[in-house]
């Protein structure tokens, strides 16, 4: 491709002095030197115009085949998250699952994977195609590549921690480790998931309040929605008490509960008396477990216990705290009460002692002695 000069050189033009410089008055060009510049002109677009052409169609063609394999990319990785979903659908009636998570959070996780994935596509595919249009364009492209590095250095040195969360949110989506409406413990905060982002997490508390967590900080997540949960409780009796009574009563309690709604549903097991946990001197804790729904561990274990302490008091089964209760230590005569309290009078040498001891009588004297 010609330069400038060249083309004003082959057009027969030249730099004029101006009036000040020159002195004299400019030549007006006539027409002869005008029909040659026309010609030189011409003849010069008459050369260059196969260069310009096989550019032009360069550039067409390497735009036609990037927006093409673009389109081709993102409907293949649309037919694969569609494809993944069917197939977890197709195991929504089996045993397994129940240990999956539900539809919506499937098609928010599918979504999200797909957004990215697509986002990742199309970046490297334009990218390399406006690549290649300076190229054809005769740009030297490794200053352009070495500054780009310089500032991808600079940016990743300045926003690591951006560049840390990110990466965390894509892999986090990626290996579905929560998910909307999952109850996690991410070790700066616990509550309810409401949105997962490539960078920050959100999660209600229990008061309500809303936590926003940068995924770059999540060191540990305990998901407590996924798979099923384990309801227990622990009772504590007097050592006097009957265990083979105490454990038939918690399996009426357990076989009640377990026929009851909405229980029932919530129950994912048979709600077992473990035995004996620990015995202490004046107690002893039975265990009492159960597998439940997934986040509905406190819940049955709220009612567990509300029907145990129910059915204890009408058993006449005495419900202790550990150490002994205060109507025990009420019942119980202190020993040190028929103890009177020490007397400053039973020690013989003390002053007071000496104060109440009576004054011997004195013998009379014989006169004249």
């Amino acid at each position: 491709m010609s330069s400038l000069p060249a083309v004003l050189l082959a057009a027969g033009a030249s730099p004029t002095p101006s009036p000040s410089q020159s002195g004299t008055a400019p030549a007006v060009p006539s027409l002869q030197d005008a029909q040659q510049s026309a010609t030189n002109a011409a003849s010069w677009v008459e050369q260059n115009w196969s260069t310009w052409l096989a550019m032009g169609l360069q550039i067409l063609l390497i735009v036609v085949i990037a927006v093409a394999l673009r389109a081709m990319v993102r409907r293949a990785i649309t037919k694969l998250i569609d494809r993944m979903g069917r197939t977890a659908q197709a195991v929504d009636g089996t045993a397994l699952g129940g240990l999956l998570v539900n539809a919506e959070r499937r098609r928010q996780r599918s979504a999200a994977i797909g957004s990215v994935l697509r986002s990742v596509a199309s970046f490297l595919i334009l990218g390399t195609a406006a690549l290649m249009v300076l190229s054809t364009f005769k740009i030297n492209l490794a200053p352009l590549l070495a500054s780009a590095g310089v500032a991808g250095v600079a940016i990743g040195f300045g926003a690591r921690n951006l560049v840390t969360d990110f990466l965390s949110g894509v892999f986090m989506i990626l290996e579905d480790q929560y998910g909307v409406g999952d109850v996690v413990d991410a070790g700066v905060a616990t509550g309810e998931v409401i949105e997962v982002g490539l960078r920050v997490t959100k999660l209600r508390g229990a008061d309500g309040e809303i936590w926003y967590v940068r995924n770059g900080e999540v060191k540990r997540i305990g998901n407590l929605s996924q798979g099923w949960a384990t309801a227990g409780v622990d009772v504590t009796v007097k050592t006097s008490e009957d265990l083979d009574r105490v454990k038939a009563t918690l399996d009426d309690v357990a076989e009640h509960m377990s026929k009851e709604e909405p229980w029932n549903e919530l129950l994912w097991g048979p709600i077992e008396v473990l035995g004996l946990d620990s015995v202490l001197i004046d107690s002893m804790v039975v265990r009492v477990s159960a597998k439940t729904m997934p986040g509905k561990a406190l819940t049955v274990e709220r009612e567990l216990r509300w029907r145990i302490k129910r059915a204890f008091d009408q058993a006449s089964i005495r419900i202790v705290g550990g150490a002994t209760s205060v109507e025990d230590a009420q019942d119980t005569p202190d020993p040190a009460a028929s103890v009177a309290a020490p007397s400053v009078f039973a020690n013989t040498d003390s002053p007071q002692a000496a104060a109440t001891t009576p004054i011997a009588p004195q013998r009379a004297t014989p006169p004249g002695k």
